[in-house]
Parts: C-alpha cells; sequence; structure tokens
C-alpha cells in the first residue's frame, strides 16, 4: 500500500462520492467530527478537531501521492498528519486528515446552514460501511448539531449528493430528531 493515504470523515466514507483506491474502514483517535463554516464556504460542512474519543471514517490511497485532486475537493481545509487504525484488525496506518483551521471556523449559522443532501450523503456511507451502529456512531460523535439544517432534498445543493432508499431516509430522519430536538 501507498505512503499516501487520507482518512475520510464525512463524505469521502461514502465511496459513491470518489474513486480513490484501497478504501477501507478505519478508526481515529483524539479527533472528534465537528460541523463549521468558514468563509472560504457558502454553507457549513464537516471538519474535525483534537478530542477526546475515536471517529470511524475511511482510510484510502492518494496514487502517486497526487494531492492536487483530493486538496481542490478539500479546499478550505488543511492537512494534518495522522496515525489510524483499521477497523477489523487494529493495524497501524499513517494518513492525512482534513480540518478547517480553527481560527477560520465559526459554527453554522443562518447564511451558513448544513445543507440536508450533505447528511443523507454522509449517512449513507456510514450505513455502507459500517452498518446501523455506524450511522449511529456518526451522529453520536459529531458536534455542533444546534446549527440550522436547510432540507435541499428535493433539489441538492451538496455536489454529490446521493440518493436514498426510503429507509435510508428514515434512518437519517430518526438520528436528526435526536440530535437536534
Amino acid at each position: 500500500m501507498s505512503d499516501a493515504r487520507f482518512f475520510g470523515y464525512g463524505s469521502l466514507v461514502n465511496r459513491a462520492t470518489h474513486a480513490y483506491p484501497d478504501p477501507r474502514p478505519a478508526r481515529l483517535e483524539g479527533w472528534r467530527r465537528v460541523w463549521v463554516h468558514t468563509s472560504l464556504r457558502p454553507v457549513a460542512y464537516l471538519s474535525v478537531e483534537p478530542a477526546a474519543g475515536e471517529i470511524l471514517g475511511l482510510i484510502a490511497e492518494v496514487p502517486g501521492g497526487d494531492w492536487t485532486a483530493l486538496d481542490r475537493r478539500e479546499a478550505a481545509y488543511d492537512r494534518h498528519p495522522v496515525t489510524t487504525r483499521l477497523h477489523a484488525c487494529g493495524t497501524e496506518m499513517a494518513a492525512r486528515v482534513y480540518a478547517v483551521p480553527p481560527d477560520h471556523a465559526a459554527p453554522p449559522d443562518a447564511r451558513h446552514p448544513v445543507l440536508l443532501s450533505y447528511i443523507d450523503t454522509v449517512v449513507q456511507g456510514f450505513l455502507e460501511v459500517f452498518g446501523r451502529a455506524g450511522a449511529a456512531h456518526f451522529f453520536e460523535t459529531t458536534a455542533g448539531w444546534g446549527g440550522p439544517i436547510a432540507d435541499d432534498r428535493a433539489a441538492p445543493r451538496y455536489p454529490r449528493a446521493t440518493a436514498l432508499t426510503p429507509a435510508e431516509r428514515a434512518i437519517v430522519d430518526r438520528h436528526l430528531g435526536a440530535v437536534t430536538a
């Protein structure tokens, strides 16, 4: 396996949003997901920040160590070296994780909401990779649910939005009701 790997913790968990080779379930300790917005993007996105605990995600290769395309996709984020553990066996692997710099991050607000189509895409990936327990883990280990969520399911604004089944939508809606109530 290549030395150039990333740890995806949001939409990169949904393999339908990318074609990076050798994606494998992994864990990242000492970080948590958080919803943030930055002046460099019109809506809120997921980021990570150092914190107790662990998050699930995918580790995948960056072919030839060519980070250009992934850096473009993750504009507004900085890349950080991390050590991940493969989910199934616990083997440690070096990777990079993308995080919005703290001095550029703010909570979601009315002008910068979280898109429901983005949440749907992320949760679909967690369901595919980790099952229902993985979807629950995503909601439980993500901070910043207090901001507004824009329901754009009928006309998705998220550029890599994926179509959910009625069962997947029901799972998203149930968990959202619990974290935003």
